[in-house]
């Protein structure tokens, strides 16, 4: 038997709706990664645990969670982490967002990530989502906003910009 026939392929995670009984998880989850369950984006203080979302899990244990916040005829992703990175995880969160917003008859999904977030450009570019909006120096307004967010990320860049990206959403057919 060749090694690549003894490999076995992972399933793909599976994704309900955030609720009540994730608050804990999900809190513990934020602060870890985040510094707390808020988050600044253009200008705007957010509470993720107080937004909808979708919980990614294999056999019921959690392994990711993505928030979003519908307005109108947009909605826009506050939030995606993916616990195990490279195995459909973040890929299955942002395809249930994508499946709400439609839902919602939202035009537009749109979410703002930072200048030094490589990982979350590559991601979402090859997604389909593209780059619209720079938005220099954004993060000295976050700040003031909420004041934990440090000045240098990751790969020792300097955190500055916000860097918007959009998927224009078809109406369903």
């Amino acid at each position: 038997m060749s090694s690549s026939s003894a490999l076995q392929t992972r399933p793909q995670p599976a994704v309900r709706p955030f609720d009540a009984a994730d608050r804990l998880w999900a809190k513990s989850l934020f602060e870890a990664r985040w510094g707390s369950a808020l988050v600044v984006t253009r200008g705007r203080l957010h509470d993720l645990l107080s937004l909808p979302g979708m919980v990614a899990h294999f056999d019921s244990t959690p392994c990711g969670l993505a928030t979003f916040h519908i307005l109108g005829a947009e909605c826009q992703l506050t939030s995606l982490d993916a616990l195990d990175p490279g195995h459909g995880v973040g890929t299955a969160l942002l395809e249930s967002v994508v499946r709400a917003a439609r839902a919602h008859a939202c035009h537009r999904l749109w979410l703002i990530t930072t200048n030094d977030n490589l990982d979350a450009l590559r991601f979402y570019q090859r997604r389909g989502l593209c780059l619209v909006a720079v938005h220099r120096d954004a993060l000295s307004h976050s700040r003031q906003l909420k004041p934990s967010i440090p000045l240098v990320g990751n790969h020792g860049i300097p955190l500055r910009d916000e860097i918007e990206l959009e998927l224009r959403l078809e109406p369903p057919s």
